[in-house]
């Protein structure tokens, strides 16, 4: 079985640790979004693969 690194969809780390989140776009509901928690603390924007959502 191969397992799948979640990235933040802003810097591109790999999600470890307290303060990070995943869930689905809030436009489409069809991409899984990551955030760290340094990208998250400074509001740093981030964008679906999927349908284009910016968010903050």
């Amino acid at each position: 079985m191969l397992r799948v690194e979640r990235r933040c969809n802003s810097c591109g780390i790999v999600l470890h640790g307290t303060g990070t989140t995943t869930f689905l776009c809030p436009s489409c509901a069809k991409s899984t979004m990551g955030r760290c928690a340094r990208c998250r603390d400074q509001s740093v924007p981030y964008k679906c693969p999927e349908c284009g959502f910016k968010g903050p």
